[in-house]
């Protein structure tokens, strides 16, 4: 953001809007979270069924029932993880809208310790709890930030849960690509597992890079950081794979 952006954004007017929409959470924890887990797991299977030198086919199956089945099941955990945390939000509200009820003069306390912890003292001091707790929603909110350790707003459990499920079958589904094409077009694909593997590292580098849109990093570190990841998860899965095809050639 340039000089002239950066003043416009600070003037009054613009601050007050800004406050007034609130924060926004942001989804991309859940869409990486997703992604790499859609891209790893469905490589593992590819992986671990050329590994065990197992019919081709087989992939698209095991690929296909592990982009529903695991996709959903990761959306189910994230959404019962979030709703858990807003859970623990609004029982932790109740508690303090309680306490400060039953025994406002110890939560007052409170309230003035925690700003004595942060170099207010005297007037101020007195000022600052007097101004906090004239607010019964302020004076609970400010429980659940300093007291609780809590953000005040959270994701919303199903678009959480989506963004989940979105990305890991979106991302998921490009290591099972050269399969498909290998049984719609054979000619087409001679090496379906080299493609499916070049394919899949080519996912891990874009996710990363991507993610450097919202942070502040390189994007070429960002993508480079999220292929070393995969890419080791996905050399692991296919390891697996090639410990039991000869495990079982030991067996027989």
């Amino acid at each position: 953001m340039n000089s002239d952006a950066l003043r416009d954004s600070h003037t009054p007017a613009a601050i007050r809007a800004r406050l007034e929409i609130g924060p926004r959470h942001s989804y991309l924890r859940d869409f990486l979270y997703g992604a790499i887990d859609g891209s790893v797991t469905t490589f593992a299977v590819v992986s671990g069924v050329t590994g065990a030198e197992l019919n081709p086919s087989i992939v698209i199956i095991l690929g296909l029932a592990n982009l529903i089945g695991d996709g959903f099941s990761m959306a189910a955990g994230n959404y019962l993880g979030v709703r858990a945390e807003q859970q623990l939000r609004e029982q932790a509200r109740k508690q303090e809208e309680i306490h400060i009820a039953d025994f406002p003069e110890g939560e007052r306390e409170e309230i003035r310790q925690i700003f004595a912890s942060k170099g207010f003292e005297g007037a101020d001091l007195e000022r600052a709890v007097h101004i906090i707790t004239a607010d019964r929603q302020r004076w609970v909110e400010t429980m659940l930030r300093e007291e609780h350790g809590l953000s005040l707003h959270g994701p919303r459990p199903i678009r959480a849960a989506f963004t989940t499920f979105f990305a890991f079958v979106l991302i998921g589904a490009i290591p099972l690509l050269s399969y498909f094409l290998e049984a719609i077009f054979p000619p087409l694909v001679t090496h379906p597992f080299v493609w499916s593997t070049i394919l899949t590292g080519l996912a891990f580098f874009v996710v990363g890079a991507f993610k450097s849109r919202f942070v502040n990093e390189p994007w070429y570190w960002a993508g480079l950081e999220t292929l070393l990841v995969g890419g080791t998860a996905a050399a692991l899965a296919f390891l697996v794979g090639m410990a039991l095809r000869w495990a079982g050639v030991a067996a027989g």
